[in-house]
């Protein structure tokens, strides 16, 4: 259903049984896929690309301009997947033309309060908890989960399947799989019920550990850990995610248990 209290331009693009609620406004370059609920006092500027089955809650601005002082006026999209939930009062950006876009993946929740900057990258089935904080250019993977109130730095990344803990900042990469907690943020073990619930088995679990038992808890510099990892831990694509994960990271990863940066 479509209320006759809503402002639609016409040019915009909605697809079958979209239903919008009273004094929601879509601007004219918004293209929205079937099934999608978009609540009552939405705000859906140009560039938006919204999937299927969605629900977007009261108060929510999708696909509004950066807070980027060096955004130009250039056509960018904001791009949201099939059966994601954005509940109330969330802000996602659209992207600059650095990166050209802002994207959420499939399946994801935005609690109330999330805010997503400009360029960032959300892939499938992802978790931010209440007023959870993305500056610009922040990639976060599959199955990652945020609790309320974390503030994450600008180009940083977040593995796949990693916990993060309330009320901390996110000034290092974070490696796939672990949990984070503490300020300033430190490893606390790896993400294991996380990872039973979506069905690796305990062979695959006792590998990840292992690998992080040598770089978090021996001491060694993050290159000599690498190098023993290599050698000592049997081959597992799991192993070699969290290797090229490390060797890839810009920033720098989260330290460990007994403090010190991992650069």
């Amino acid at each position: 259903m479509i209320s006759d209290k809503s402002n639609i331009h016409p040019n915009a693009k909605l697809g079958a049984n979209v239903s919008v609620d009273a004094f929601t406004t879509i601007y004219g370059d918004v293209e929205i896929g079937e099934g999608t609920w978009i609540g009552p006092n939405v705000t859906i500027f140009d560039g938006a690309r919204i999937g299927k089955n969605c629900r977007i809650f009261p108060g929510a601005v999708i696909s509004a301009i950066p807070q980027d002082l060096k955004y130009a006026g250039e056509n960018t999209t904001t791009e949201i997947g099939d059966n994601c939930t954005i509940r109330e009062m969330v802000t996602v950006n659209k992207g600059t033309v650095a990166l050209g876009k802002t994207v959420v993946g499939n399946n994801c929740l935005l609690m109330a309060y999330v805010h997503i900057a400009h360029d960032c990258i959300l892939g499938n089935n992802v978790i931010l908890a209440n007023s959870v904080n993305l500056a610009g250019h922040v990639t976060i993977d599959d199955y990652a989960i945020l609790e309320g109130y974390v503030g994450v730095s600008q180009f940083i990344r977040i593995g796949a399947h990693s916990f993060i803990g309330g009320q901390t900042g996110v000034r290092k990469d974070v490696p796939p799989f672990t949990k984070a907690a503490r300020e300033p943020l430190s490893f606390a073990g790896i993400n294991s019920v996380g990872l039973k619930r979506r069905g690796y088995d305990n062979n695959s679990i006792t590998i990840i550990q292992d690998v992080y038992r040598i770089l978090y808890t021996k001491g060694y510099s993050t290159r000599n850990a690498l190098d023993i990892i290599e050698k000592e831990i049997p081959e597992s694509p799991h192993k070699d995610q969290i290797i090229d994960f490390i060797k890839s990271s810009e920033r720098g990863i989260m330290r460990g248990y007994s403090g010190g940066d991992h650069d």
